[in-house]
């Protein structure tokens, strides 16, 4: 059994096992719990952890700050005009100067070319905390928050419907991983990557989860357990706006799209949300709306992850 994620990379859900992913999940349930029963051990005192930010950010950045700082661990963080690579040194330079100072680099970038570079040099932990093309720690927390309110993973029918997009992406590795059944619904054009498809695709094939693409919502959406949305216009992609919206228009999440799902079913958006556009507010403030759990979940599934990376 997998007791430490040790000097591990995090750059997409599919870097981790099954086991490990169960053992990210546990250690973040014990940990929520211990924290709200009083017991606050900081395992990690005396330990630096680089937050870079070349994205703007809120949830990502306190929730890695204050998971740093209840393991006694110290985030140094460094975005905007502060950004270090934006200095004119090379990205592998500047990895190897990080490496010196942090025991561990989480970075929030475009590209996601530039995280691999940065943990191909890197001799410490790397963590994605979120790409273009993968969210990874987002994903650790949104199988936490379907396992509270669920109850388990494995057999849920998990629905995402919007762009195929760094969440589209994070939630076919994650669903893959704990034997969920992914119904990914996107218009034409706005698929997820195909790669990452297919890498799910093996993946569910011997964990037995499935693993379906359409082009209809009310389909991915009909008796679904959890049904997820994101944004239709990311950081980057501001040109695009109306275009976007034109094509994902019919790929609003509102009460009627909700009624095809199951009794029960819980909605999920990763935030921030532009309500009126993926969502509606009669959704996205519903009772089976727990997008603010995921939200407080992102600072105990983090903290789970670097209290293993660094052991």
């Amino acid at each position: 059994m997998t007791t430490s994620l040790k000097g591990k990379d995090l750059l997409t859900l599919a870097d981790l096992t099954p086991a490990e992913v169960r053992l990210v999940l546990d250690t973040a349930t014990a940990q929520k719990a211990a924290w709200l029963a009083g017991d606050r051990p900081t395992p990690l005192a005396g330990l630096a952890v680089a937050l870079v930010f070349e994205k703007p950010s809120v949830r990502t950045r306190v929730s890695f700050e204050v998971a740093c700082s209840r393991l006694g661990a110290t985030p140094v963080v460094l975005s905007g005009s502060d950004s270090v690579f934006s200095r004119g040194e090379t990205v592998a330079d500047t990895a190897r100067v990080l490496e010196r100072y942090c025991e561990a680099i989480a970075l929030r970038t475009f590209e996601h070319a530039k995280v691999v570079e940065v943990a191909e040099v890197a001799a410490v932990p790397v963590i994605n905390s979120l790409t273009d093309d993968h969210h990874p720690c987002q994903g650790l927390a949104d199988l936490l928050t379907i396992e509270e309110h669920v109850g388990a993973l494995a057999g849920v029918d998990f629905a995402y419907v919007g762009d195929g997009n760094n969440m589209a992406n994070t939630y076919l590795h994650a669903g893959a991983l704990t034997g969920m059944n992914v119904r990914i619904a996107t218009p034409v054009g706005y698929e997820p990557k195909s790669e990452v498809v297919a890498q799910a695709r093996a993946i569910a094939g011997d964990i037995g989860g499935t693993i379906t693409l359409t082009h209809d919502a009310h389909e991915a959406v009909s008796g679904a357990n959890v049904v997820a949305t994101d944004t239709w216009a990311s950081m980057g992609q501001e040109a695009e706006r109306r275009t976007r919206l034109r094509a994902l228009e019919p790929f609003r999440v509102d009460a009627t799209l909700m009624a095809a799902a199951a009794d029960g079913a819980l909605f999920m958006h990763c935030l921030p949300a532009h309500r009126g556009e993926e969502v509606t507010d009669d959704v996205i403030d519903s009772r089976y709306s727990v997008v603010f759990d995921e939200a407080e979940n992102r600072l105990h599934a983090q903290q789970a992850l670097l209290s293993l990376l660094l052991a």
